[in-house]
């Protein structure tokens, strides 16, 4: 059938769907169908890390080339300091900046190295909202549970139980600072809920938090004059003499200059590892989400956790080839907007985890139910005018403008038509461990936000991504400046890499991959 054919049954069969109750599945048919059809489960798309502190661990096999890839700086650099501060922050996301704002505040001497601009994340990127429990109904201790739950129980309890804890002083922190959350008629804050969560506690800005909240970070960075270094790349870190971080390299990508930098304590908020497209997924992350934290860390010594398990996003675009893999917002979901195969049936609860709805889409797929574009993709229809039928006109367009205005670009109105979605890498459910301060097992090292690991367990709920960017920024910037005020510089060295590099050779690794990847290569090849 053609699409309009296909578009056209979602519209007939949107009153038998309205009078329907989806329940969410039985554990035990959740983790059989989790087991069956979610990538994660595909076992040859991973293989063994070779060497290392994880050596024998599965991950796959786009990572784990990069965990075992050759640094770009020379042996013999000359590691004389371009730049000497308390603080390097590398990352100019949310958690880069939340850490570079409370570093400054605690009076060190902060530098924010960025490989791209400032604010040019995926922060910018999260529509569905951030998680905090600030309702009478709600509490912490609900949204651990349910945060738990949704991450099959392997969570890392105390970085958890801080993170939801802290969450209400930072939701005070980020209005103090500007941030245009909702509010409804009387002028409270507005939440919503999302999936797998039991209560109501998104905090919103429309379909575009992350963006607000990156637009006045970003802005607060620049008011506290924090020194800056855009399209300056990390590329290596630097250690002393007992192995300790001591700085790290940057590149310059306009001369391609290395420019040594001493740092008493590095913080690395680099983000996910959505462009190195694992398993040929498209994703939702911005161009520079290549995972750079995760090589430079494991070089220096630093464990990784749960890298075996990432996000795939249930709704990602897949039609027009424009917006492939673009982020179709959960917030929909929420709001009522069901999932529908090529049959007009609905197969899932919405609100269920996002693996167990990505899972179902990509079973409704592979068993024939699905729909298939004029370029050979398959996906299911979201009916998205629902949410005009059943809280009127209009509904759409105020809740989700970002989204509207974007499918308008190409001549699509999804306040009358549905939208075709599939699953969409999203998260890197993984990373470095930590602990609740932020420092990775490599005294001087700190990791936050995505690229860190084992708040999350294998699943990752909405919402809460832009939250632990924001408690664990700050806690991470906090302890560095604490940790600087009592500490001298450490010499600068590559011993650690020298001794990556014998093992490398030791183990028979291909050194022909380069990490950090910094930039995915979508160069076509001439055959």
């Amino acid at each position: 059938m053609q699409l309009l054919a296909l578009q056209e049954l979602v519209h007939k069969t949107r009153d038998t769907r309205r009078a329907q109750t989806l329940p969410k599945f039985p554990a035990n048919e959740r983790d059989t169908l989790i087991k069956k059809y979610h990538p994660d489960h595909r076992e040859s798309a991973y293989r063994p890390i070779k060497f290392g502190p994880n050596a024998g661990d599965m991950t796959v096999r786009e990572l784990a080339a990069l965990l075992e890839g050759e640094s770009p700086v020379p042996a013999d650099l000359d590691l004389t300091p371009a730049y000497t501060v308390d603080v390097l922050v590398v990352g100019g996301g949310g958690a880069g900046c939340a850490a570079a704002l409370h570093a400054h505040a605690h009076g060190a001497k902060v530098m924010l190295a960025t490989k791209l601009r400032l604010g040019d994340s995926n922060t910018v990127m999260a529509q569905g909202g951030i998680q905090i429990a600030i309702t009478n109904e709600d509490s912490p201790v609900q949204h651990f549970l349910d945060t738990l739950k949704g991450g099959h129980m392997k969570n890392d309890h105390l970085l958890l139980k801080t993170m939801v804890e802290e969450g209400p002083s930072i939701a005070k922190w980020l209005l103090d600072l500007g941030v245009l959350f909702d509010r409804d008629a009387d002028g409270n804050l507005h939440v919503k809920k999302g999936g797998g969560s039991s209560k109501p506690r998104l905090l919103t800005c429309s379909d575009y938090t992350g963006l607000e909240i990156m637009r006045v970070l970003k802005d607060e960075v620049l008011n506290q004059k924090i020194q800056l270094l855009e399209f300056s790349a990390a590329v290596e870190l630097l250690s002393d003499e007992q192995g300790r971080c001591s700085g790290a390299v940057l590149q310059d990508l306009d001369n391609k200059r290395f420019l040594p930098v001493a740092a008493k304590t590095v913080i690395l908020a680099t983000g996910g590892i959505g462009r190195l497209h694992i398993q040929g997924f498209p994703t939702s992350n911005h161009f520079g989400a290549t995972g750079d934290a995760l090589p430079m860390s494991y070089r220096l010594g630093a464990k990784l956790l749960q890298i075996d398990t990432f996000q795939y996003h249930p709704t990602g675009a897949v039609y027009p080839e424009q917006l492939v893999g673009a982020l179709v917002t959960e917030g929909i979901r929420s709001e009522g907007g069901h999932l529908v195969n090529a049959k007009g049936e609905r197969f899932v609860n919405e609100l269920d985890t996002r693996d167990v709805v990505s899972s179902s889409i990509i079973r409704e797929c592979e068993e024939g139910r699905g729909v298939r574009t004029a370029t050979g993709r398959l996906g299911v229809w979201l009916d998205t005018p629902l949410l005009d039928v059943e809280s009127g006109p209009g509904t759409l367009e105020k809740h989700f403008p970002a989204m509207v205005r974007q499918y308008k670009r190409y001549g699509l109105d999804i306040t009358k038509d549905p939208v075709l979605i599939y699953p969409t890498l999203h998260y890197q459910n993984g990373g470095v461990q930590i602990d609740v301060h932020g420092e990775s097992g490599v005294p001087n090292l700190f990791v936050a936000g995505e690229a860190s690991g084992g708040l999350h367990g294998r699943n990752r709920l909405m919402g809460n991504s832009l939250l632990d960017l924001m408690v664990y920024g700050k806690r991470a910037g906090t302890a560095t400046a604490t940790r600087a005020q009592s500490m001298s510089h450490g010499r600068l060295t590559l011993d650690h890499l020298r001794r990556f590099r014998d093992e490398a050779r030791k183990h028979g690794a291909s050194l022909e991959t380069h990490s950090p990847m910094l930039f995915p290569d979508y160069v076509r090849k001439e055959a």
